[in-house]
């Protein structure tokens, strides 16, 4: 009988454990006690080494103050807007409460000279990219989650090894978890042609200091700081239609002129940071530029050492505000209570709301978590479509013509609290109906999902389901 005893103070103790660290978010608490009470002791040991928060370094508050100097050349050289009524769109000048809240919580400030082009799959994002680092004069700075080897991975290196050899400087930060299976002999061919690479938090090093369940998610590229893109496209060869599972990959991607590109660097270098302590202080890396466009981009990041989940906060805020519609792509809709409330709200109360959603998932589990919030949607009034040609990886947000988003966040909770993002919010016309645009085109090429026939689903799938949701927040 003592040992029993014994085994019950220990699954007590762990219990009071999990609810004394997250009771500041029941959704994810759940999640946990789940997996405690199928795993007891395998459970608590995954707790300690994945859900540990993710501590706001000495290394980034170094990070913080060492950009400062590039950060005020940044807002010295670039064009701001002061005031709603400086917003080309009309609508914003209704919406002061909006505009100060984007203007406060994130470190960017709406920028009003630059250039955006629309990508909108990897053809068209490999082909712009490609060519802006073949005309790279001083330095290329790439970012991405993933990288593989294979051919547009090799694609790649080939490029970024003739341009270091041509004496441009070449720097490359990619994920430990996201490019886990990148080889050795890669990375040490880059290196030996003069590519300098950084892996952000190492599988190993993570795990052992507790940051295995961060990721950073984020797809940058900076050549010669003028130019810059950022969307959902990694590198590697599914993106092309590659695996024949998923087949055609949708996605969108942004290329961006002008001062927007700035803060685009100034996140890279924060990372750059992180990862091997040089400090990239030069004002080269923040040159005047010679955009002539007018438009309107602010760029919004977020991350796990950060005081605000800025994205989440900039999602909510501009779903709250809508008048007339909001239109999301995402492969993955796991929201967080308030983002849902906010939806079911808008929708109950007559906004057009549009999700579309894959229909071929890359992740079942995942895709049973978004199925779960499907039939609540609906019930409020919302219209679900499922991508049917292909894999549905956009990350795009529109809401009125207020503004739109493009960028690596997916709208689930492990992009708002657990992964470092990076979005762009847009908001000209020209830039928001070409969006509008390809959200009526893949419309076209999803199947609306109606309430009668998602009710008919099959009580195994509603039970999976079910699970999948008390997961969802560890997704």
């Amino acid at each position: 009988m003592g040992w029993i005893l014994a085994a019950l103070l220990i699954f007590i103790f762990q219990i009071a454990t999990i609810l004394a660290l997250e009771y500041r978010r029941p959704a994810k608490t759940v999640a946990w006690l789940l997996i405690l009470f199928v795993l007891p002791v395998i459970g608590f040991v995954m707790y300690y080494f994945l859900a540990q928060a993710f501590k706001r370094q000495r290394e980034f508050r170094i990070n913080s103050r060492s950009t400062e100097e590039s950060r005020r050349l940044a807002l010295s050289r670039c064009g701001q807007v002061h005031r709603p009524s400086d917003m080309h769109g009309e609508e914003f000048a209704e919406q002061e409460r909006l505009y100060h809240m984007l203007q406060r919580l994130t470190l960017s400030p709406i920028t009003s000279r630059n250039e955006s082009a629309v990508l909108t799959d990897a053809e068209a994002a490999y082909s712009a990219v490609f060519q802006a680092i073949e005309e790279a004069g001083h330095h290329i700075h790439i970012e991405f989650y993933t990288i593989r080897d294979d051919r547009v991975g090799q694609r790649l290196k080939e490029l970024l090894i003739r341009q270091a050899r041509a004496g441009i400087e070449v720097r490359v930060i990619y994920d430990g978890i996201g490019s886990v299976s990148l080889g050795r002999s890669y990375v040490k061919e880059l290196e030996q042609a003069g590519v300098e690479l950084r892996c952000f938090l190492p599988p190993r090093i993570a795990f052992f200091d507790k940051r295995m369940n961060f990721r950073n998610h984020r797809k940058i590229v900076v050549v010669d700081g003028l130019v810059g893109y950022l969307g959902g496209i990694n590198i590697g060869d599914e993106y092309l239609g590659g695996n024949p599972k998923l087949g055609f990959w949708r996605d969108t991607h942004l290329q961006l002129k002008g001062d927007a590109v700035y803060f685009l660097q100034e996140v890279f270098m924060q990372d750059w940071w992180y990862t091997s302590k040089e400090q990239l202080a030069d004002p080269i890396y923040m040159p005047p530029h010679s955009c002539t466009g007018s438009e309107q981009v602010q760029i919004v990041a977020s991350g796990p050492n950060s005081r605000d989940e800025a994205i989440l906060e900039c999602v909510f805020a501009a779903v709250s505000v809508a008048k007339s519609r909001i239109y999301i792509e995402t492969p993955y809709f796991i929201p967080d209570p308030s983002l849902l409330m906010g939806l079911r709200t808008a929708a109950l109360s007559g906004v057009d709301v549009r999700i579309i959603i894959p229909y071929v998932p890359d992740t079942k589990l995942v895709l049973s978590a978004t199925l779960s919030y499907v039939e609540e949607m609906l019930a409020a009034g919302v219209r679900i479509y499922r991508y049917r040609k292909g894999f549905m990886h956009a990350k795009v947000l529109i809401v009125d013509h207020l503004l739109a988003s493009v960028g690596t966040a997916n709208m689930d909770m492990r992009s708002f609290f657990s992964n470092f993002e990076i979005n762009a919010l847009l908001f000209d016309e020209k830039a928001i109906d070409r969006l509008e645009t390809d959200f009526v085109k893949d419309m076209e090429d999803s199947g609306e999902v109606t309430r009668e026939a998602f009710m008919k689903r099959p009580l195994r799938q509603k039970a999976g389901e079910a699970v999948a949701r008390m997961l969802s927040p560890l997704l």
